[in-house]
């Protein structure tokens, strides 16, 4: 019996695809080609994850786990004589405690339906991204992704309570704590979130929900200098009384482009400051917080921290502020883009974008750059846009220029999207020989045949 044929005893005949049929699916966001892979297989249940995870540890075929493919590091890419282990018909939300503020989900679960659903008991799950239509669950939990308001919730490490993994030989390890604080041993779900399916297959997930806010206020600022970014981030958060939820950052350059025909963004207010601030605050009391937001912008308005600034007046114009700022496909007009997704203290963000700015054009000569980000947590997003003739020869140059100054900066080569393939060889600019090592020791204990995510990381 032959490998889908023996899957397929698993998990049924609809469970798995082939390699041919693999080949006609997208490799991923902004990705221009497709899936490799000896198959493709769609467990229905952790059992059969399980069952799966066990053939494949018995014969030696390596797994790669996939969840929505948002990633943008390499880390779904399988070889031809592996497996895709896809969690896409795993979608049960099972339940939504409104006592507890909790959810249990299986791993495919995607971010926005998880969002829609706790809102009909008025909660919510505060992590948010750009992809969230399609992200799931489990794939923010291997990647621990970020979004838009770490600066208030965290990280996805901060909102998962309960994990249940199954391993490399196929045992199921569930920890489906409910408790917010519970100290009892090793709080083993931490081995694995963030671990990019190197060390495990998540398969369900217990999730903190928070109180949904009642109320949001929004601004797009244009400021004049990144000192006043940095001092506007400093007052607008002790002006709001915690609850700053969000406060992203883009350079003229990221503006202008999703501001500008073909876009289908419209500027709300001029393109010709160097940086601009997308702003919210969400809260329970419309008035106060309302009074605390408006306070804080005439204040700065007033004291020349900031030059400019459009106010939201209506939950339609939140969605235009937020929509300008995910609209990041625009990137890929006329060209294609080298993405980096990097963290560093806000201190030194200035100095390592200038010096970007300044070794670009003499190393790889006509090209584009665009830099935004959660600017609140230390996070950037660095674009590189080069012609497609061009882009084989420029990547690596452009690699080097973006990740090799961090160490300096005391900067991490990744923020949110992990290491993947396309980051390992930069991975000791962030993380000591020593660290390494200890990775090194985990991976082989968890999984001594080395078929989870094989080469990915290190």
């Amino acid at each position: 019996m032959n490998l889908t044929e023996s899957l397929r005893e698993i998990v049924g005949a609809n469970g798995v695809l082939d390699a041919a049929a693999v080949a006609t699916r997208s490799a991923g966001y902004l990705r221009p080609d497709n899936l490799k892979a000896a198959a493709l297989v769609r467990p229905a249940n952790t059992d059969e994850v399980s069952q799966v995870m066990r053939w494949c540890f018995a014969n030696n075929v390596g797994v790669v786990t996939h969840g929505g493919l948002t990633g943008l590091v390499h880390g779904g890419d399988a070889g031809p004589d592996e497996i895709i282990l896809s969690l896409e018909r795993m979608r049960a939300i099972e339940d939504i405690d409104p006592m507890q503020r909790t959810a249990t989900v299986q791993a495919g679960v995607v971010l926005q339906a998880l969002q829609e659903a706790v809102e009909q008991h008025d909660l919510a799950f505060p992590l948010d991204l750009g992809a969230r239509g399609s992200a799931t669950l489990g794939g923010n939990a291997a990647t621990n992704a970020g979004g838009n308001r770490v600066i208030r919730y965290g990280t996805t490490r901060e909102m998962v309570l309960g994990i249940e993994v199954v391993m490399a030989d196929g045992t199921i390890v569930s920890s489906l704590n409910h408790l917010i604080k519970n100290n009892a041993g090793y709080d083993l779900k931490h081995l694995f979130i963030g671990s990019e399916g190197t060390l495990g297959v998540i398969t369900r997930l217990v999730l903190r929900l928070r109180e949904k806010p009642t109320t949001t206020n929004m601004a797009l600022v244009g400021l004049a200098s990144f000192t006043a970014v940095a001092r506007f981030l400093k007052h607008m958060d002790s002006g709001l009384g915690g609850t700053l939820s969000a406060f992203e950052v883009m350079w003229q350059s990221f503006y202008r482009l999703v501001t500008t025909a073909p876009a289908r963004g419209q500027p709300p207010i001029s393109q010709d400051y160097p940086y601009y601030v997308l702003v919210e605050s969400q809260g329970a009391d419309r008035e106060l917080d309302t009074a605390r937001f408006t306070t804080a912008m005439e204040s700065a308005l007033e004291s020349g921290l900031i030059v400019d600034a459009a106010i939201s007046e209506s939950d339609a114009d939140c969605h235009a502020f937020w929509s300008l700022r995910d609209d990041v496909e625009q990137v890929m007009r006329g060209g294609l883009p080298v993405v980096f997704d990097i963290s560093l203290p806000i201190g030194e963000m200035e100095n390592f974008a200038d010096n970007l700015c300044a070794t670009l054009p003499g190393a790889i000569g006509e090209h584009k750059l665009w830099i935004f980000g959660h600017l609140g947590d230390g996070n950037l997003h660095v674009i590189v846009q080069v012609k497609p003739q061009d882009y084989m020869a420029s990547r690596p140059k452009i690699e080097t220029l973006v990740y090799s100054p961090l160490a300096a900066f005391r900067g991490s080569v990744s923020a949110e999207h992990g290491i993947g393939l396309e980051k390992k060889a930069y991975l000791k600019v962030s993380r000591s020989e020593t660290e390494i090592a200890l990775m090194r020791t985990l991976k082989a204990a968890l999984d001594p045949r080395g078929i989870l995510n094989r080469g990915k990381i290190f």
